[in-house]
């Protein structure tokens, strides 16, 4: 499978997948007083399901938003939407990329929503600094595996 060069341009569904974020953080902060970021919520809920002292219990709440996570796009499908996506074939590519965004998150305690969506707006210089480190990191990614290994990823 090939990578696209370029993203659509789509105004309207980006404007309503920005809203339904800016919502669903609002409500996580609202409702149960907590960032919507999801590796916490995704941390929280399976440390909820070890026996590990001091882990929150508040399990529904995060098993109800991580389904839906994954379930979102085929309402869009069912509303007659399309979901465009493309997956590179490269499995360990991938799973290099996965552990080092793992490693990331964890150096920058907080994922991309955390800290990119809550903790910007709550004018936290934490998140600042970790998305423009992300930021960095990303545009850096990119320019190195499309300019300096070129296509394989």
């Amino acid at each position: 499978m090939e990578l696209e060069t370029a993203t659509a341009f789509t105004p309207w569904a980006s404007l309503g997948g920005g809203v339904l974020i800016g919502l669903s953080a609002v409500m996580v902060m609202g409702l149960f007083g907590r960032i919507a970021g999801i590796t916490g919520i995704t941390n929280g809920l399976i440390g909820a399901a070890l026996p590990v002292p001091g882990t929150p219990a508040d399990r529904d709440w995060r098993l109800a938003f991580l389904a839906g996570l994954i379930l979102a796009p085929f309402g869009v499908m069912i509303a007659g939407g399309s979901v465009a996506q493309t997956v590179p074939s490269n499995l360990p590519g991938m799973a290099i990329a996965g552990l080092l965004v793992g490693a990331g998150t964890a150096l920058g305690s907080g994922c991309t929503s955390g800290h990119g969506v809550c903790g910007l707006a709550r004018l936290s210089t934490r998140s600042a600094v970790a998305v423009a480190t992300f930021m960095a990191a990303g545009v850096v990614t990119v320019f190195v595996l499309r300019h300096v290994i070129g296509g394989g990823f």
